[in-house]
């Protein structure tokens, strides 16, 4: 399984520097560069937090109604179960920072290896941050527990449960777990 992935449609190189599984669940910690212009869009998580910390460069993060933050290096901030967020890089170079969740999921694990493959194998929407494929981003969307928000959210959530247990059953999980997981 590989430690470092590279999602090109987001620009961030992601390192897994200990996985849930190497802390029997307490945490997954996670070492990611962002290039100039990278970023995700706008979501949230129910089920765990994410404490985010810039190590190189300044991290943007964007919360709940457009209110933007700007960490220096050393600097953190604690996203908390349900918080909306993303994050970005507001500058010219590229910046290092930390992402631990607690408690660890390897549900996010897995989506961001399944996010980098589909986008390095063109399946991805560069311009909306999604795969291409419903049943694809259904499964990315159930086992990492990202939702997206407001309208959006409300509306695709049923419709991502839906999706992603039709995926389960026959079998697409399972298959993007094998090209991208194992």
């Amino acid at each position: 399984m590989n430690q470092i992935i590279y999602n090109p449609a987001l620009k961030e190189t992601i390192v897994f520097v200990k996985t849930s599984l190497e802390t029997g669940g307490a945490f997954s910690e996670l070492k990611i560069s962002l290039e100039p212009g990278g970023g995700n869009p706008l979501h949230l998580h129910r089920s765990y937090t994410e404490l985010f910390t810039a190590v190189n460069g300044e991290l943007g993060l964007e919360l709940k109604n457009k209110k933007k933050l700007i960490l220096k290096p050393g600097e953190s901030y604690l996203v908390k179960k349900g918080e909306v967020h993303r994050f970005f890089n507001p500058g010219s170079s590229s910046i290092t920072f930390t992402n631990q969740v607690t408690p660890g999921s390897t549900g996010l694990e897995n989506t961001l290896r399944i996010l980098c493959g589909l986008a390095a194998d063109g399946l991805y929407n560069n311009k909306q941050h999604i795969p291409r494929n419903i049943f694809h981003m259904a499964v990315c969307g159930a086992m990492s527990d990202m939702r997206l928000t407001g309208l959006k959210g409300a509306v695709t959530t049923p419709l991502i449960k839906l999706f992603a247990a039709l995926a389960r059953k026959t079998g697409i999980e399972q298959k993007l777990i094998a090209k991208y997981c194992i």
